[in-house]
């Protein structure tokens, strides 16, 4: 059994059942069933489908955004720009997977040419985590669609609630049958669920330890798989910087999801010329972030995702302490009920701590101070991590520094990281391998399939069904 619990509240929201053997075993038949039928469809069905679906998703807007603040106590208004996101992601692929898929030409040194295809491989198992319950799976979703394979969730137990409404809103767009299940299933089922020979890929974000559980069973079964593991992502702000902005920024990267994003802004480093000027500014900004009712309009963050979260972070700074380092102020439970935490910044974090090499996942700042440019890159990849990264500075050559020697899968420049649907997400060192989103992750879970035919026969085209 499944329990949804409020994390603002503590109440219990409902309660879910979770599959029987026998259940999963049927939902497993229909997958492979589906991708029999889903694997020669047009690519005019595909993006059909995709179309039905960001419109029932649009749809549904309101509905969709209250269950996933209610679930894991993200503000209403992050909880709609998610699903509007996921709108946006599902109408990316529909416009412009064909052109993604086309076959293409490769020129053979021998003579004449082989033709690439990309083509689907069958059921994809997903498992995926509560702190973005909607877009983690549209991430993999839209593309699985696109790519003719099949999808099979196994989502967060905290939100089993969001993870109905997404079968729901696929079901309802006139998806096949079994083209698209929740499997409501504890995490004990995954490794016997990859080994099946009817699934054949699997992509996971969650942590480290969920990684190498999920990497092993696929490598027992030379299955591929994509990971996303998170990270301690780099803030890093140089002399040059619009300081304002950067604060600004900061602070939102920082307590985005109540601190919960793989990709939140968790280490700031600063430049020693500024690193006194940042500080002041940005500590009162994070002051001054209002925790509360994730409904009222005026709450900056939410609760953290439940109680056992929040004493996670909250051991995390007493082993900071322990260290040596400094709180400044915040991380306090707050009075009531829910799963609160104030925002917070530590400093003095010792370089050579076991805190350097961890994710916070709540809404704490570690700040530290750079000597220069080359301590900056310094601090910033002596972690076993190398998700995203943020970099302010107006100096080019500072910026194309950071953009070759930041050891991370994603960079932004003057702005703070996001994913978008067009652009390739991912990480590399512990963060993970293989990417999401954009053609990149349309091809992670595809054949390329290599074709010779006698010199100078036309192209295949793969615009109308297969028969």
């Amino acid at each position: 059994m499944f329990r949804s619990v409020n994390p603002a509240t503590g109440e219990e929201i409902a309660t879910y059942p979770e599959l029987t053997p026998a259940g999963l075993e049927a939902r497993v038949a229909k997958a492979a069933a589906a991708f029999r039928h889903w694997r020669t469809t047009s690519y005019e069905e595909r993006t059909a489908l995709l179309s039905r679906v960001a419109d029932r998703f649009e749809a549904e807007k309101a509905r969709l955004a209250r269950m996933a603040s209610l679930e894991m106590g993200k503000t209403y208004a992050t909880s709609i720009a998610e699903v509007e996101k996921c709108v946006a992601g599902f109408r990316v692929f529909a416009k412009d997977g064909p052109a993604m898929l086309e076959p293409q030409q490769q020129a053979l040194a021998t003579g004449g040419t082989a033709e690439l295809h990309w083509l689907p491989i069958g059921p994809v198992l997903a498992v995926m985590p509560w702190n973005f319950p909607y877009w983690q799976v549209v991430r993999f979703l839209a593309p699985t669609i696109m790519a003719g394979n099949v999808g099979l969730l196994k989502h967060a137990s905290i939100v089993q609630g969001v993870a109905g409404l997404i079968e729901e809103m696929v079901t309802s767009a006139g998806a096949p049958e079994g083209l698209f299940q929740n499997l409501a299933i504890k995490s004990g089922a995954v490794a016997e669920l990859i080994a099946d020979d009817r699934v054949a890929a699997v992509t996971l974000t969650g942590s480290e330890g969920a990684g190498q559980s999920v990497a092993q069973a696929a490598g027992k079964a030379l299955k591929k798989v994509v990971l996303e593991l998170g990270g301690s992502d780099p803030f890093i702000v140089m002399p040059s910087a619009d300081l304002d902005e950067a604060v600004k920024q900061g602070v939102k990267a920082r307590i985005q999801n109540t601190g919960q994003s793989c990709i939140c802004a968790k280490r700031m480093i600063v430049h020693a010329d500024v690193y006194d000027a940042f500080l002041d500014r940005f500590s009162a900004a994070m002051k001054a972030v209002k925790a509360g009712d994730p409904f009222d309009p005026n709450t900056d963050m939410g609760p953290l995702s439940s109680a056992e979260q929040r004493d996670t972070v909250l051991k995390q700074l007493d082993e900071a302490k322990a260290v040596g380092a400094t709180l400044a102020f915040g991380g306090d439970r707050l009075d009531g009920p829910g799963a609160f935490l104030s925002a917070g910044v530590i400093t003095d974090v010792p370089l050579d701590s076991a805190l350097m090499a961890e994710e916070i996942f709540g809404p704490i700042a570690m700040v530290f101070r750079a000597a220069d440019l080359d301590d900056a890159i310094r601090i910033a990849n002596d972690i076993p991590f190398g998700l995203g990264s943020s970099v302010w500075t107006s100096e080019p050559a500072e910026q194309e520094r950071f953009v070759r020697d930041i050891e991370a899968g994603m960079t932004a420049v003057n702005q703070m990281l996001a994913s978008a649907p067009e652009a390739p997400f991912g990480g590399i060192k512990r963060s993970g391998y293989g990417r999401e989103l954009s053609r990149y992750g349309l091809h992670e879970f595809m054949n390329l399939k290599t074709v010779m035919r006698v010199k100078d026969a036309p192209l295949g085209s793969r615009t109308d069904a297969l028969d």
